[in-house]
């Protein structure tokens, strides 16, 4: 069954400037919205937000309960959506250790075993499972920290700009998972300066622009032979 996490109204300002102005927004299981806009038009502060993890000063959400003040639904958010940052945090440790941390205590030993095993093979880790994870390239920690989002069962991924300085190899890949979760029924919504890298994961594509957004493509449109022309020119 489709779920769905409404943010209406959606409003923050940092000292005298106004970064989001009534922003709206809709979020869908199975479902991957892109979001574009130039740097500092608020796409991080906007994912944070979905997140949980940063305060608007206006706005409300639903979470398929009626809409109600964001402070009120912020634990709901923090529960259900994981926000990934460009450059993902790697604890000391193992990889397998990194990814243990993702999960509760109260999980039984062997159990947490298996499900770290399993998402060794679901990120295609197992060849750096025992290695320092402050030691690897961007795309591995890449993949590790997505990996460990998975392992705590989001509804909803916010990804901020997943593949940025990755080689193409690694941004391959990470976009690979991406598609393995969107068809496990998570919604997915990724910030990005390089839309054309995300043109086949894309339901809806998005831009933020003077604190609103506009929507660029969505469905059927996003198969139209001008979309890929246009992701292209948003790209340079």
């Amino acid at each position: 069954m489709m779920t769905q996490l409404y943010f209406i109204d959606i409003q923050k300002r940092f000292g005298p400037r106004q970064i989001l102005t009534g922003t709206d927004l809709v979020v869908s299981s199975g479902q991957c919205s892109l979001l574009s806009g130039a740097n500092g038009a608020g796409k991080s502060t906007l994912l944070r937000i979905c997140a949980g993890l940063e305060k608007p000063d206006h706005g409300s959400v639903d979470v398929g309960s009626g809409n109600q003040a964001w402070k009120r639904c912020r634990h709901t958010l923090q529960a259900k959506a994981v926000y990934l940052h460009q450059k993902p945090y790697m604890f000391d440790g193992t990889v397998i250790q990194n990814l243990g941390y993702a999960l509760p205590r109260r999980i039984p030993q062997p159990r947490r075993k298996q499900l770290v095993s399993e998402a060794l093979a679901w990120a295609e880790l197992e060849s750096i499972a025992t290695t320092s994870a402050k030691t690897l390239s961007g795309g591995e920690r890449q993949r590790v920290a997505i990996a460990r989002a998975w392992l705590r069962e989001p509804t909803v991924m916010l990804l901020d700009e997943p593949t940025a300085n990755l080689d193409q190899e690694a941004r391959g890949r990470t976009i690979q998972l991406l598609h393995s979760l969107k068809e496990q029924g998570i919604a997915l919504l990724v910030a990005s300066h390089d839309p054309k890298h995300f043109y086949n994961l894309t339901d809806t594509w998005l831009h933020l622009s003077a604190g609103r957004i506009e929507i660029l493509a969505s469905g059927t449109e996003m198969t139209d032979n001008i979309i890929p022309l246009t992701f292209a020119q948003q790209a340079l």
